[in-house]
């Protein structure tokens, strides 16, 4: 049974975070997310006590983590016995926000063309991060109209999409390794793991990744491209989208009126639905 963490005795000094780190034994399953916390907490010097007296604040504030980054290392603390708290995901902010241009094609980069399709698709269809991550290609079906999607949870029929799906398909055919992988959104290159390999699946990590990436490439390209009358709403555009991360565009996205998929996030959708009537009464 591995040994979990635990306070150190009184008037007994901590050992040095190396060697205290090293004496706690990796949650299963989440070892490289693991080994991510503690290289964020040993380049600020700190050891299990520090982390669990402290929180993940200044860790989170030097990494410029997202508030999901932060629920998530908090929860995998949480698997290695650190006592952490776990931080509520806030609610989206502002409750209404322009997504389309994430889903707009600017050009034929992979990485570009699979970030894309993953927006238009989770604009109609915003599941979770882990449920993209283990999407199918043989689950997505399309019609003239629609792409149509099963998993074990049900069927959907996702409008809207359908451009940035053949686009991303085309790219995909380009490429051998990405043409035979059977992951809706695979790996473009191979990454630090042993089995990673191009066409595998991604973590959660990287899609979180790729989403923040895609998220500045597109503040980026607004910018550039923005006329003089339009440049007031593409600066605060670009500063709504700082605060983006994939989670809250699904709940930004449940909120505009999409399905749910799964139970995760519909709650706060409501709320935000509630407080945007409760607004638009007092207004008026």
């Amino acid at each position: 049974m591995a040994r979990a963490w635990q306070q150190p005795l009184p008037e007994m000094p901590a050992p040095p975070p190396p060697s205290a780190w090293s004496r706690i034994t990796p949650p299963s399953g989440y070892e490289p997310q693991w080994r991510r916390l503690v290289d964020a907490a040993l380049e600020l010097d700190l050891g299990p006590d520090d982390l669990a007296a402290g929180g993940l604040d200044a860790v989170a504030q030097v990494r410029e983590w997202k508030p999901a980054t932060v629920a998530l290392y908090s929860k995998v603390a949480r698997y290695g016995g650190l006592a952490l708290p776990l931080p509520a995901t806030p609610e989206p902010d502002p409750v209404a926000l322009d997504l389309r241009p994430l889903t707009q094609l600017r050009g034929d980069d992979p990485e570009h063309l699979r970030s894309v399709a993953w927006c238009a698709l989770a604009l109609g269809w915003p599941a979770p991060v882990g449920v993209f991550r283990s999407l199918r290609r043989d689950q997505v079906r399309v019609t003239s109209r629609r792409l149509l999607l099963s998993t074990d949870d049900g069927e959907w029929a996702v409008p809207g999409a359908l451009t940035a799906w053949h686009a991303w398909e085309a790219c995909r055919d380009r490429f051998p390794a990405l043409a035979a992988s059977p992951w809706v959104l695979p790996a473009l290159r191979r990454g630090p793991g042993l089995d990673s390999r191009i066409g595998g699946r991604l973590s959660s990590q990287a899609l979180q990744a790729t989403f923040t990436k895609h998220v500045r490439s597109t503040v980026g390209h607004l910018r550039a491209t923005v006329t003089p009358s339009r440049r007031e709403a593409v600066e605060q555009l670009a500063a709504d989208y700082r605060r983006l991360s994939y989670d809250s565009y699904r709940r930004l996205a449940l909120a505009a009126g999409a399905p749910p998929v799964s139970a995760r996030g519909v709650v706060r959708a409501e709320r935000t639905v509630s407080r945007t009537a409760r607004a638009g009464r007092l207004a008026g």
